[in-house]
């Protein structure tokens, strides 16, 4: 022998550890379909057995951690679909694959379409969260998209009745099991967009197999819910259920009944916030009703204080006061002549000049009178002029003209009298002022 190629000899320990790493590192996890053959479940809870074909088989384990998750109890003659890692038993140099997840035939190609068609989209971004539009809080009508038999249907109707019994409501009918179900789907979401006569719709159906709802894991409807420009809420199947168009959806509810509940609102705490929100308004409108009243006092206050009637009154008081000024004085005037004219009659009695003093006298109180009656006819004059143009100032007051009958009308807000109703809209709040009292009054 060669020592040479010493190196290159193999026990046979040695060549299946080798082999074996190379089939569990090169190779990975594979996807593997065949029937169960020569099922033995010992007591340590593994579980051994042949997958075969028409034409070939493989050795297979799954062990206990791993076999607690299957859903179903694998007998001889099942189909099965399995995901596996390839090996080799090194002891007895079996090819072998090792079993990690086991589905039954019909639903694990289900569940793997589903799962290539999920990643796929969501590698796209159809399922982005910024994508997702808001449900509206206050929707004026609701759309569901379901069959028209079925329960899902019955159950929305139910709760939304309860919930908010004066909300309408749009049926968009269609298959929601079967091959036709994807298209028919894809249409009505469509017709509903097109339509635009709700602001969010509720898609789904009752609960079922995986192959029941396959028609919601159909790359159609997927994109259909996606593109929707109204919000859609999928409420597809149980909670357990999920779906394509539950992550393609705006808003993923665990039932159809949780859908209803989510679209509208309870008819009592609309009623409550109602309330308040009219206890608000009224006590709003009264501080506000207040404050006006309070400001067109003040206004009018202000109006009388400034009115020229009350200034032509001081001023008539006034000349009143010189009058009596003016009267008190010439009396008192008067006085003081006639007692200085006693005096010199006193001392004129016997004084040559008598006769002349007493013509001067005469004269003097002559003037006097005179005196005294152009004065009182001076007074009378301003007086009577007085009074027109207090009498004019009266006709064209605005006290005056609204003690006729007349108003004035003015704007609340910002205060302004009207003179035309070009100064007027729609809504507008008006004040109008009577002789004895005001008027509000709202534009419509």
């Amino acid at each position: 022998m060669n020592p040479t190629h010493q190196n290159n000899i193999y026990t046979v320990s040695r060549l299946n550890n080798e082999v074996r790493d190379l089939l569990e590192n090169e190779m990975g996890m594979v996807w593997l379909v065949g029937e169960i053959s020569n099922l033995m479940v010992p007591v340590s809870g593994h579980w051994y057995f042949t997958l075969k074909d028409a034409q070939a088989q493989v050795k297979c384990a799954m062990f206990r951690g791993n076999n607690r998750t299957v859903s179903f109890t694998p007998a001889n003659g099942h189909q099965v679909l399995v995901r596996a890692r390839l090996s080799l038993y090194a002891p007895r140099g079996d090819y072998q694959i090792i079993i990690e997840n086991m589905q039954a035939e019909g639903e694990g190609r289900l569940k793997q379409e589903f799962e290539n068609l999920k990643n796929r989209l969501a590698e796209e971004g159809l399922f982005a969260s910024h994508l997702k539009k808001s449900l509206p809080s206050h929707p004026r009508r609701v759309g569901i998209i379901t069959s028209q038999t079925g329960a899902a249907l019955h159950d929305i109707l139910n709760i939304l009745k309860r919930r908010d019994p004066h909300l309408p409501v749009v049926i968009y009918p269609t298959q929601v099991q079967g091959k036709d179900a994807p298209f028919q789907i894809a249409q009505a979401i469509g017709r509903a967009n097109i339509r635009k006569e709700c602001d969010v719709l509720i898609l789904g159906r009752g609960g079922g197999s995986l192959e029941d709802l396959s028609c919601f894991n159909e790359e159609i409807v997927a994109r259909t819910v996606a593109a929707s420009q109204i919000p859609i809420v999928s409420a597809v199947g149980h909670e357990v259920d999920v779906t394509i168009s539950d992550f393609a959806a705006d808003v993923r509810a665990p039932t159809p009944s949780a859908a209803a509940e989510l679209v509208s609102q309870d008819a009592q705490f609309r009623h409550q916030a109602l309330t308040q929100e009219q206890s608000r308004l009224f006590h709003g409108i009264n501080r506000v009703r207040l404050a006006l009243k309070e400001r067109i006092l003040a206004l009018q206050h202000q109006l009388e204080l400034k009115h020229p009637k009350n200034h032509l009154q001081k001023q008539a008081q006034q000349m009143d006061e010189l009058e009596r000024r003016l009267q008190h004085g010439i009396r008192q005037k008067t006085q003081d002549q006639q007692r200085a004219l006693s005096h010199l009659n006193q001392a004129l009695l016997f004084s040559p000049a008598l006769k002349q003093v007493a013509k001067l006298q005469d004269q003097f109180q002559h003037a006097f009178e005179k005196l005294i009656h152009a004065s009182q006819k001076n007074l009378h004059a301003k007086k009577h002029t007085l009074a027109l143009k207090i009498e004019k100032l009266d006709a064209v007051s605005p006290l005056a003209t609204l003690a006729r009958g007349y108003s004035i009308t003015q704007k609340n807000a910002p205060p302004q009298v009207l003179r035309s109703i070009k100064d007027v809209q729609s809504g507008d709040l008006l004040v109008t002022v009577l002789r004895d009292g005001k008027i509000k009054s709202k534009v419509l």
